[in-house]
C-alpha cells in the first residue's frame, strides 16, 4: 500500500463485504486478508469467488488454530496462519489462482509455509555469536539480488528489507517471486 489511508479504505471495503457473512470474526478475517498484496485485494473486491476462496482459507486457518490450543498461544498461531496465507498469496496471480483451484497443491504449499514459519521461530530462539557475520552475509547477498531488480534504489530497499526477521529474509532469498514482491512493496513505500 502506498499509504495508511489507502490501506484503511481498503480494509473498510473488505470489512463491509465480510461482515454480513462472518460477523463474529470479521475483524480477524479482515486483518488476515490485509496482509496480502494490494493487487490481490483489489481483485477480491470485484471477484466475489476469489474473495470467498480466500475467506474459506482464512477461516480454516482460524478454526485449526483455535482447536489446537485455546490458551495464550492462540494469537501466535493465528498470526502464523495469516503469515502462511500471506506467503502463499504473495505469489504471482496465475500461481495464486492455480493454488485456489487445486486443493491438494494448496494443502501441500500451506504445509510447506507452515513448516517454514515454525523453523523461523525456532531459529529466532537460537541466537548465537555468529549472527552478526551471518547477517552481514545475508545483507550482501540481498543487496546483490535487489540491485539486479531495482538498481536505482537498491541501498534503500535493501535497508528496508533487512529490517525483516532472518527467517523471512531467508524465505525471500530462496523464492524469486517473494523477493520481487518484497522489492515492489518497498519501492512503493519509498515513493
Amino acid at each position: 500500500m502506498e499509504n495508511d489511508a489507502e490501506l484503511e479504505a481498503l480494509g473498510e471495503k473488505l470489512y463491509d463485504l465480510i461482515h454480513p457473512k462472518y460477523a463474529e470474526v470479521t475483524p480477524k478475517l479482515t486483518g488476515m486478508l490485509l496482509e496480502l498484496p494490494a493487487s490481490l485485494l483489489f481483485q477480491m473486491l470485484t471477484d466475489e469467488s476469489l474473495l470467498n476462496q480466500a475467506l474459506e482459507r482464512a477461516l480454516a486457518a482460524l478454526t485449526a488454530s483455535e482447536h489446537r490450543d485455546a490458551t495464550s498461544q492462540t494469537d501466535d498461531v493465528i498470526s502464523s496462519s495469516s503469515d502462511s496465507l500471506g506467503m502463499l498469496l504473495e505469489q504471482k496471480k496465475e500461481a495464486v489462482l492455480q493454488l485456489l483451484s487445486d486443493h491438494s497443491l494448496l494443502e501441500e504449499r500451506v504445509q510447506i509455509a507452515w513448516k517454514t514459519l515454525q523453523e523461523q521461530r525456532e531459529e529466532a530462539t537460537d541466537v548465537s555469536d555468529t549472527s552478526d557475520r551471518e547477517e552481514d552475509s545475508v545483507g550482501e547477498t540481498l543487496y546483490k539480488r535487489v540491485h539486479e531488480l531495482e538498481p536505482a534504489h537498491c541501498a534503500d530497499i535493501t535497508g528496508m528489507l533487512l529490517e525483516m526477521d532472518s527467517g523471512s529474509l531467508q524465505q525471500i532469498l530462496s523464492d524469486q517471486h517473494l523477493l520481487e514482491a518484497a522489492v515492489q512493496r518497498a519501492k512503493s513505500a519509498l515513493v
